[in-house]
């Protein structure tokens, strides 16, 4: 038989999983259940999106530098620096011994490396490329 403390554990592991479906999957199914049905005239607009009640200009598929995605990647390398630090520092905050600090500081230079690695990519340098001049046609 389990004990009544083991039981209590796996219910608490049953509802912090359940509410964690219920974060992932319950804006997506209010959305889904507030959102307008129609939202304007369509006629002759099928499967047109609409974006800020303006009509589209150009097309969706457009391309971007390769500086934004490393831009992305020194963000995503932050946040998980501060998903991984805020915990560790609310645990070692009662018993912080040199080798705890030591560890910490590996974890930071490591992901400090992320910092050095777009800096020599150039992703801090915003240099705009200018259009290229166009060419009148020959008649």
């Amino acid at each position: 038989m389990m004990q009544t403390e083991e039981a209590k554990d796996l219910i608490y592991v049953f509802v912090f999983c359940l509410s964690g479906l219920v974060f992932a999957l319950g804006p997506i199914l209010l959305a889904k259940l507030l959102a307008p049905r129609k939202t304007r005239q369509t006629v002759n607009k099928t499967g047109q999106f609409v974006e800020c009640g303006m009509d589209p200009i150009g097309d969706a598929w457009i391309r971007y530098s390769a500086v934004y995605y490393l831009y992305a990647l020194v963000f995503i390398a932050f946040a998980v620096d501060v998903l991984y630090l805020i915990p560790v520092v609310l645990v070692y905050n009662r018993e912080f011994a040199i080798r705890d600090l030591v560890e910490v500081l590996i974890f930071v230079g490591i992901l400090a490396l992320v910092i050095v690695y777009a800096w020599r990519k150039g992703v801090f340098e915003w240099n705009l490329k200018k259009p290229a001049p166009k060419t009148s046609p020959r008649s």
